[in-house]
């Protein structure tokens, strides 16, 4: 099975994402990149694909760099070049027999040059999607583990329980 690797246009996602384009609009950018960066580390916790956040210098100039944070790499490009280039680039370079690429932007253009390099696409809606659906999941699960304790000393099997709840509360309405 091959290795997956998710590459994100960091400032294509926050102007498609609601919560962080109004973070944006109130000028609250560094906000908008750590509630991203956020959101994907879950995402990336959760599903085990690498992930890697690309912002290019429009915002930030001048600071080429990379560095981890909440267990994700995040790339800010040096300046005049864009985050699309590096993209394509790296997508170059990390494409092969046992790395599965796929880059998260909702620029048509740049989803047509790395799909010819062999890299898989998927929209800001996508991604956005793919987020919420493991969040229910990660809420699902905590609810689950939490409830197993609780369960476990229990004679009564979940059923039972859904059963003995519901008698419960047909009493409480008399």
């Amino acid at each position: 099975m091959k290795k997956e690797l998710l590459i994100v246009d960091g400032y294509n996602i926050i102007g498609a994402w609601p919560h962080l384009v109004k973070l944006k609009n109130q000028d609250k950018m560094e906000d908008a990149r750590d509630a991203l960066l956020h959101e994907l580390s879950n995402y990336q916790k959760y599903t085990g694909i690498e992930i890697r956040v690309v912002f290019d210098a429009q915002f930030v100039p001048g600071i080429q760099q990379s560095y981890q944070k909440y267990q994700l790499s995040v790339i800010f490009t040096k300046e005049g070049e864009t985050a699309d280039s590096y993209i394509e680039r790296i997508v170059g370079i990390e494409s092969t027999l046992i790395m599965q690429v796929t880059v998260a932007t909702s620029d048509l253009a740049e989803q047509w040059v790395v799909f010819q390099k062999g890299a898989l696409r998927k929209s800001a809606n996508e991604l956005f999607s793919d987020v919420k659906r493991v969040k229910k999941a990660i809420e699902a699960d905590a609810k689950a583990y939490h409830l197993q304790d609780y369960r476990r000393n229990s004679p009564w099997t979940h059923h039972q329980m859904d059963r003995l709840e519901k008698l419960r509360d047909d009493l409480t309405k008399y």
